[in-house]
């Protein structure tokens, strides 16, 4: 990322939303981050009206800008709706749609999804809202392909996350979008938040509790990342968590929503993309390091995950100093 960086992200605020989404969103792109030395986003509330009450009466906002902010903003972030039978403000959905014609980059939290939807700006993309209004939403919206399982969906310039908590899984793909993997990782840290979930909603849909429940994955995720460098198999997975090959797949569906292949993958290529941020330069090392083997599947897996080639990786979210090319 280079380091004259500008972007504005406006959050529009209507009647009856909830605190929690515009909380992470002030998290994410509001707070000043000083530690990271570089600049960060410039954000704004915007409303309909001078005055906007929160969900249940929580509390009411003023002093927030009006829609005309979201007409300069880079990325706009549309109000969720506690109840999404209930329509949208015609004045925010104007603005979504006018931001959607000029090519800004929209952002929906939970069943934000159903504003976005309304305004017309998700038919024919995919797109995913909270698990306990999937169906409603498929129903009303049979245009846009719904992906009710995964925590949230990239789709271009139009992004969608799952439930409420899924707002930071998003705003940390934001992040790491826009500046790179150890930025991302570093707001995480900061956050005291994974930066990525393995797996989808699937796993917090309500379903009866097993009578005899897994043991959790976790020592064996984290004995696997402190190996990445080494020759890691499936095998070697189940032996760690003493298990059978088929019964630790089983858990990895269950638990993550993947297999452990994807996600030992997964976290070889999150691990390559740190070392390239960092600076190192020679292809060869950065594959041996994480994992990955050969320059050659370290090109191929970068680019399937990241869309990137290693080179146009570092140019994108190389270190200050470090933008000779890769090899």
């Amino acid at each position: 990322m280079p380091k004259e960086f500008s972007h504005q992200v406006v959050v529009i605020v209507d009647d009856g939303s909830n605190p929690f989404e515009l909380g992470v969103a002030t998290e994410l792109f509001g707070l000043r981050r000083p530690e990271l030395s570089r600049p960060w986003y410039d954000f704004t509330l915007c409303a309909a009206r001078p005055s906007v009450r929160m969900h249940l009466g929580m509390f009411t906002m003023t002093g927030v800008a009006d829609l005309g902010a979201a007409a300069a903003a880079d990325t706009v972030i549309v109000p969720n709706r506690p109840d999404p039978e209930e329509p949208a403000d015609p004045a925010v959905l104007a603005a979504i749609r006018r931001a959607a014609d000029r090519g800004a980059r929209l952002v929906s939290f939970c069943t934000g999804a159903f504003t976005l939807a309304q305004a017309g700006v998700l038919d024919g993309r995919r797109a995913t809202t909270h698990w306990r209004w999937a169906a409603e939403f498929a129903r009303r919206f049979p245009a846009v392909r719904l992906m009710p399982d995964v925590l949230f969906v990239d789709d271009g310039n139009v992004l969608t996350a799952a439930g409420s908590a899924a707002a930071l899984d998003l705003g940390l793909h934001l992040v790491h979008r826009d500046h790179g993997a150890e930025v991302a990782n570093a707001v995480s840290r900061r956050l005291v938040f994974t930066g990525h979930r393995d797996g989808g909603q699937r796993q917090f849909v309500e379903r009866p509790v097993p009578p005899v429940p897994d043991t959790s994955l976790a020592p064996v995720l984290a004995w696997a990342r402190e190996r990445l460098d080494q020759p890691l198999t499936v095998p070697d997975l189940a032996a760690r968590a003493a298990t059978s090959q088929a019964t630790l797949h089983r858990r990895f569906r269950a638990e993550l929503g993947t297999t452990p292949l994807a996600w030992l993958t997964g976290e070889r290529v999150t691990l390559a993309c740190r070392l390239i941020e960092r600076g190192e330069q020679r292809l060869d090392r950065v594959a041996a390091a994480s994992g990955l083997g050969t320059a050659a599947n370290l090109r191929g897996q970068l680019r399937r995950h990241t869309g990137l080639s290693p080179s146009a990786y570092r140019r994108r979210f190389g270190s200050a100093g470090h933008a000779e090319a890769i090899v």
